[in-house]
């Protein structure tokens, strides 16, 4: 049974906001307990499986391999140390330096591959024993009852902005974070097979926020999930991941062996059936636009590990569902943006700090986002398998030309026999990753920020042409006014033409983006500076418009930027000059 309730909702005021029950209400009884009850034995299967790929791969360079991964993790335990690494890793890296080197020159062959099939082992085993963290139900309840008291009373006291209220259970924090899509559709799939999420990444509290609406509002088992081994720098953080099934990722480490045990750890948890969630962006979006270029690594384990079921001749199933998350403010702009300018305009900027770095900045900005009357929208896309083809609510696949397939053909050579085939399975991979970012273009759900930055931004590229990205970004904001005219005119004939992509199914409004854009305008501008110490855009007191901020206002602007606006834009402007 569900209950449901009605509050305001980011595409719809008037819809109801349905809250699931569990589909597995005892936690024992969840994949992911099971997977990390015998912690021990996965290691050891993670290690066996990782040294005999490492081989199958680069066994006739396994020398050269070994001296690569000591000296890349020489390089990054001296340049690049965090608070979360061992505290031997100088000291560990220097001995398998000396080790390497104590190989006698006339080792005969069969010597030598036992020496390397030790050190690859025992590097394996390292790796193995740093990402595989576990699961503990009494950690998971607690944090459940915490987050949930927690957020609620953050929210009805910014809410009120009455300390008075901090018991108060008027306001909820999932009414701050709607969920779209098919989410019946989404819970019927844990009942035919293993689910892996693969969700945009805007900002390190995607995991937190996210978790929160799976395990509160759909209802279904925890997942592990890939963290960045930098959340682990603060020790609180740390203490509940590394009990809360989450596997730590270092994109620091570049070695093969270590890679190749990182997908170990990721093939073999999804082929015991272990629902699963990772980035594929890799990271959070520098640019802030909506990813459109994903990682192949852990996106590959899920191919791999459905021909291993077929091959095992498990009727075993693995669903791909893409995961859009839509923030009118990101907690991390600031930095994320000066990191994607930095990359594109190398020595015109300067390495920044992280502004993710205490619990008073989540604080701060989760205050702004719930005393704003701000939302976080979770958008479930359509389900695919790991070819991506659609699949339905149970559990079958169908073709582009609606025929329904078979998944496990894919896996068979020409006389029907089920074999392994990397490159091909690299192929599915590559095809897969093009339609998880098809879908996060479709399943993106445009908010009022997204357009009145999108629309600003383009008024002032045009208004400023003779500069280029940097120069324009550097100029002066105190003594620029927005043509609040021109910017209504360019604002109508965006939201005409998102319009239209909404009815071809190209992506998806809210009621405010669809709203008049005497509204549309004044909405997304209270919103951009919901958050942010500088304003990216805002009215002074003579009611011009100003941004206290380019870099911030392009950041948002970027949220569109894959969706073929240019021509509307200049087809408004050229109007406008006749």
């Amino acid at each position: 049974m569900t209950n449901s309730i009605v509050s305001p909702d980011e595409l719809n005021p008037d819809k109801r906001i349905t809250i699931y029950p569990h589909l597995i209400p005892e936690i024992k009884e969840w994949p992911i307990y099971k997977l990390h009850k015998d912690r021990s034995a996965f290691v050891k299967e993670v290690v066996e499986a990782s040294v005999q790929r490492v081989f199958a791969l680069y066994g006739d360079s396994i020398g050269r391999v070994l001296a690569k991964a000591v000296q890349s993790e020489q390089i990054r335990v001296k340049e690049s140390r965090w608070r979360a690494d061992a505290a031997n890793e100088r000291i560990y890296w220097k001995f398998k330096e000396q080790q390497l080197a104590s190989l006698p020159v006339e080792a005969s062959e069969e010597e030598q591959r036992v020496f390397y099939e030790k050190m690859v082992r025992e590097l394996a085993t390292r790796y193995a024993e740093e990402i595989i963290r576990t699961f503990k139900p009494w950690v998971f309840r607690f944090a459940r009852r915490f987050l949930t008291f927690f957020f609620r009373r953050l929210l009805n006291t910014a809410a009120s902005r009455n300390w008075r209220r901090l018991y108060s259970r008027r306001f909820r924090l999932y009414e701050r974070m709607p969920v779209r899509g098919d989410v019946k559709a989404f819970r019927k799939l844990f009942t035919k097979g293993t689910v892996v999420l693969v969700p945009t990444h805007s900002s390190n509290l995607d995991s937190i926020l996210l978790g929160y609406v799976l395990d509160f509002v759909v209802g279904v088992p925890a997942f592990s999930y890939g963290a960045g081994l930098n959340l682990y720098n603060n020790r609180l953080i740390a203490f509940f991941m590394n009990r809360l099934g989450a596997y730590r990722v270092d994109r620091r480490k570049k070695s093969v062996i270590y890679l190749e045990t990182l997908k170990t750890v990721s093939r073999l948890s999804i082929q015991k059936g272990t629902n699963s969630l990772f980035f594929p962006g890799g990271t959070r979006s520098r640019s802030g636009a909506i990813e459109q270029r994903l990682k192949m690594g852990l996106l590959g384990t899920t191919v791999e590990a459905q021909r291993n079921l077929c091959t095992a001749g498990s009727n075993g199933k693995i669903f791909i569902v893409p995961v859009v998350l839509c923030y009118h403010n990101v907690l991390e702009a600031n930095f994320l943006i000066r990191e994607y300018l930095r990359s594109i305009g190398k020595e015109r900027y300067f390495k920044t700090k992280d502004d993710f770095k205490s619990l008073r900045r989540i604080l701060h900005f989760a205050w702004n986002i719930f005393s704003k009357s701000s939302k976080v929208t979770v958008s479930f896309g359509q389900a695919m398998d790991v070819v991506g083809n659609v699949v339905d609510e149970e559990g079958r696949s169908f073709d582009e030309k609606g025929h329904e397939v078979d998944v496990c053909s894919y896996f068979k050579s020409e006389s029907g026999r089920l074999e392994t085939d990397l490159q091909r399975e690299a192929e599915y991979t590559r095809r897969l990753a093009r339609r998880i970012t098809e879908r996060y273009l479709k399943d993106n759900i445009v908010l009022s920020t997204h357009l009145v930055a999108y629309a600003a931004f383009e008024l002032l590229q045009h208004d400023k042409s003779d500069l280029d990205l940097f120069e324009l970004i550097r100029l002066p904001t105190n003594n620029y006014y927005f043509d609040k005219d021109l910017l209504l005119i360019l604002l109508e004939k965006l939201q005409g033409e998102l319009l239209e992509k909404e009815q071809r199914g190209e992506v998806k409004l809210t009621y405010r983006t669809r709203s008049n854009v005497q509204d549309l305008l004044q909405d997304g501008v209270d919103k951009l500076g919901a958050h942010h110490g500088v304003k990216p855009l805002f009215f002074n007191k003579k009611g011009a418009l100003m941004s206290e901020n380019f870099k911030l206002l392009f950041f948002y602007h970027n949220r569109l930027m894959h969706y073929e606006l240019e021509p509307v834009v200049k087809e408004a402007l050229a109007e406008v000059k006749l």
